[in-house]
């Protein structure tokens, strides 16, 4: 069981490095925006593995409640390194957003470093939050509590990350000053639409699934699903549909505004999600939820 937890441990902040200096050496890149590519793409592999991962659980469950499926526990035990891993990722773009500013000397004593610290915390408290969450709540919820049971809503809530690689992108178009070009408009439309079907659908969806299940109406299930359940869906879903109303928000003014300032489409994150952030805030965990 550690094993894979270690091997999580291991993988996403190796694939981070390695990235992060094929970037530097091949491409010339400068250490804080390889790390903002690398931190991206790093994001982008966990979400197409994470949805890969629930693609196939989900096919193969044919009782929503009992059938099991090994991928469904390993990649639990895998993937939640993860958003320890992406938190401290995040800072680094931060910073790195704070050197570009004209801040060069942003974290370069301990006091400034507190700063940054602080800074980083306040501007990315939610995104921070749903990770913490993630690692505390989720992951004995998912492994243990569950007691086995409700693999294929576990693979359900895999596909969440869907979302992560679009918004990805954007944030890296965003970085280099691409977002009037007609790639992030079509990259911001399929955010939109996998966000909104893969976050903002999937909790009712979970109720739907069950309802159908144990054949009674929808409104009903939450008086007999477990707690834990109905916890992570009340602390979770407000996230994505606040995130998502950023979206849309950003989404009118970038089809709407003429003027060259950033639009705001990618202050949304996110990896149950999964999915994370540099230069803005989103959900998830991406949704990093996210």
């Amino acid at each position: 069981m550690w094993g894979l937890v270690a091997a999580g441990s291991v993988f996403f902040p190796g694939l981070f490095l390695l990235s992060k200096q094929a970037l530097k050496q091949l491409m010339g890149w400068s250490e804080g925006d390889a790390a903002v590519v690398s931190t991206r793409l790093v994001s982008s592999i966990q979400s197409i593995m994470a949805s890969s991962a629930g693609c196939i659980i989900i096919a193969s469950c044919r009782d929503v409640i009992e059938d099991r499926h090994w991928l469904t526990d390993a990649y639990i035990l895998f993937a939640t390194p993860y958003f320890a891993y992406d938190i401290y990722a995040m800072f680094l773009c931060y910073r790195h957003k704070l050197q570009v500013k004209g801040h060069e000397e942003a974290g370069q004593s301990v006091g400034l470093m507190g700063a940054t610290v602080i800074g980083y915390l306040r501007r990315e408290f939610l995104m921070v939050l749903h990770h913490i969450f993630m690692v505390t709540f989720c992951f004995p919820a998912s492994l243990l509590w569950r007691q086995g049971k409700g693999d294929y809503f576990q693979g359900v809530l895999f596909l969440a990350e869907l979302s992560t690689p679009s918004v990805s992108l954007g944030k890296v178009l965003i970085q280099y000053k691409k977002q009037h070009t007609l790639l992030h408009k079509v990259n911001g439309v399929v955010m939109l639409l996998t966000f909104f079907g893969c976050r903002v659908l999937l909790f009712p969806y979970l109720y739907y699934a069950y309802g159908r299940y144990a054949s009674m109406p929808m409104y009903r299930v939450p008086l007999v699903a477990p707690w834990q359940c109905n916890l992570g869906t009340a602390l979770l879903w407000p996230l994505q549909l606040y995130w998502f109303t950023l979206i849309c928000r950003g989404a009118l003014r970038l089809f709407t505004e003429r003027s060259n300032s950033p639009p705001a489409i990618l202050k949304a994150d996110g990896n149950v999600g999964p999915a994370n952030s540099c230069t803005t805030n989103q959900t998830a965990g991406g949704g990093r939820g996210e």
